[in-house]
Parts: structure tokens; sequence; C-alpha cells
């Protein structure tokens, strides 16, 4: 019985100096996760909420300079974000921009430029984050911009609803460094 019971401790023992080992090994990934979602519901009903949902990778600075050939190339399609694709996903049909979007997911890029950005929102058709192909291009839309005193550390991304009486509406915010872009959206 002793026997049994030494035998038990020392199998714990090894199974968790094991996973201690194996814990000792892990780093975080360089960039993390980030999500904004606008849930649409009509009011004092008991209808499951419709959502608009933006994720993406959030990459960080790091003392680095943005707009470089390596990090947000000027003219070129950024993948806007990090490690994976950018999705905006829709249960409603949406104007983004002017831009009118049947409900669905979306592959977000953007190509910044000196003199204005432009989001360009493709169909997902599963393609990796770094391949663009303007074949899949759904829309281009003109983003407004504004420069921010002080620089943001991380890639930030909202939506953010508007509560003024009406259909829901609001707008896709976006900000990294010292750029700030912006675009309407409204439910169609």
């Amino acid at each position: 019985m002793k026997s049994s019971l030494a035998l038990r401790v020392s199998l714990l023992l090894a199974s968790a100096a094991g996973s201690l080992q194996g814990q000792s090994a892990l780093r975080p990934e360089p960039s993390g996760r980030g999500s904004s979602e606008v849930r649409l519901a009509v009011p004092q009903s008991e209808a499951k909420p419709l959502s608009i949902k933006l994720e993406y990778g959030q990459p960080h600075l790091r003392g680095r300079t943005l707009h470089t050939d390596s990090l947000v190339p000027y003219d070129k399609p950024w993948r806007t974000g990090a490690s994976e694709n950018t999705t905006l996903t829709t249960d409603v049909d949406l104007v983004l921009g002017g831009a009118k979007l049947a409900k669905g997911s979306y592959v977000l890029y953007t190509i910044p430029g000196r003199n204005g950005w432009k989001l360009v929102v493709q169909r997902n058709v599963g393609q990796p984050a770094i391949q663009y192909s303007d074949s899949n291009d759904v829309a281009r839309i003109d983003l407004r911009h504004a420069t921010l005193t002080s620089p943001l550390e991380s890639l930030t991304m909202w939506l953010i609803p508007s509560l003024t009486p009406g259909p829901a509406h609001g707008e896709l915010r976006f900000a990294w460094g010292t750029d700030q872009l912006f675009a309407d959206w409204s439910v169609k």
C-alpha cells in the first residue's frame, strides 16, 4: 500500500515538474489579437442580437518607425494588422464609407499614402494575410485622417456606435503611431 502511494506521489511530482519545465519555454507572440463589436438589437425583443465585428492582429511600435518598407509601407496594400487577416464580419447589410456591403465576412487592407489612406474591403476567400490580390477587392474607401499629438504604441481599432435616433450607424476608427483614420458605417 505504501509503495502504491509512493508511486502515485512520484508520478504526480514528475508530471508537475515536466509541466513547469514546458511552461518555462513559453514565450509571448510578438503581436496579440484585438477586436471590437457592435451588437444590434430591437429594444424589448426576445430576438437574438445581430452584430458587426472587427478582429485584427495588434502590432506594437517598440521603438520602430511606422512608415517603412518593412512595417507599413506607403502606396502599397498593407494587411492592417499583424500575423493574421483583419476581418470585418457583419450579420446585416452595411454601408461603409459609402460602399455597400452585403452581410458576410470581409478581409480589410489599407493603402497608406502621404496624401491620404484608402481602406480596401475584400471578399474573404481564405487568402493568407500577406497575399494581397486586387481580384478580391469589393470596395476601396477614402479614409478621413487626423494626426495624433502623442503616438499610440499599439494598433487599435474601434467600431463606435452612434446613439442618435434613426437607423444604426457609427464610425470605424483605427489608430497607430500618430495616424488616426475614420470611415462612417450604417446599417443598410
